[in-house]
């Protein structure tokens, strides 16, 4: 049961990166949206999920993983009920980074709870096969569920089926997810935190205005665009800075000696 509830919300995360892609023509010409704006429906929940997400992973090791997953389940529920109730772009772009923000909360939370729930070598094997194989096929289920639920429904269904998931995931979990902490001290590594959150953040922000230069370019090279350059090389500048600074403070965020484990640096 808990696998279930976990699968369920993981999926919902990995299918809101895609499920909107089908609906941008209608939400354009429903909330007056540019062409040139549109790619940012899609772009301000990549951002903040791949800004935060290493961020949300320690959030949940020393805050609780159950309350993590609880609170990043409750924001993603009330993001996504903002978004379908948008009435102009903006509303829906802030709608967006929300819905990326708590789901950085809530999948390490999720992924974190595989490993403690499942003790046994075999059912964790089995939990990680479940997880794995959501997580890579929630992104064709998103453009599948978005293209039917904009031809039947409403674009802002795209939005508002998330808000029933959320709810049942938190009662569940609520009941039957015991809580759990990491051990040991406490204290957060801010500097690695801001490097890293940051450093994320505009590496996924450069690709994407290189995907954007891509899409359309009329035969130049889309690796010509001055700002996507640099937002890619202060992001690798601060990934750089942030290693630095993991092999030297007490407390990292990521420990270098995971990623340089011989067994696990692959998954890294």
């Amino acid at each position: 049961m808990a696998l279930a509830v976990i699968a369920v919300t993981v999926l919902m995360i990995v299918l809101d990166a895609t499920i909107v892609n089908i609906a941008l023509p209608a939400v354009s010409v429903d909330l007056g949206i540019s062409e040139a704006n549109q790619q940012w429906i899609v772009t301000a929940y990549t951002l903040t999920f791949g800004g935060f997400l290493l961020l949300g992973g320690r959030i949940a090791d020393f805050w609780g993983r159950k309350r993590t997953y609880l609170v990043g389940a409750v924001g993603f529920a009330l993001a996504s009920a903002l978004g379908g109730l948008a009435t102009n772009e903006a509303l829906l772009f802030a709608a967006r980074a929300l819905q990326g923000t708590f789901g950085a909360l809530l999948g390490p939370a999720s992924l974190a709870l595989i490993t403690v729930l499942f003790t046994d070598a075999a059912e964790r094997a089995k939990a990680f096969a479940v997880y794995g194989a959501i997580a890579g096929g929630g992104s064709a289920v998103g453009l599948l569920l978005g293209g039917v639920l904009t031809e039947y429904a409403d674009w802002r269904w795209c939005f508002w089926v998330n808000v029933p998931i959320a709810v049942l995931a938190v009662v569940a979990a609520w009941r039957i997810v015991p809580e759990s902490k990491a051990s040991g001290e406490t204290k957060y590594d801010v500097p690695g935190a801001v490097l890293i959150t940051v450093g994320l953040a505009s590496l996924v922000y450069g690709f994407t205005k290189v995907a954007e230069a891509a899409q359309a370019s009329d035969g130049g090279s889309p690796w010509s665009d001055g700002p996507a350059l640099t937002f890619i090389g202060i992001g690798v500048v601060l990934v750089v800075a942030f290693v630095v600074v993991e092999f030297r403070v007490r407390n990292p965020l990521l420990p270098m000696r995971l990623v340089l484990d011989r067994n696990r640096g692959g998954a890294y």
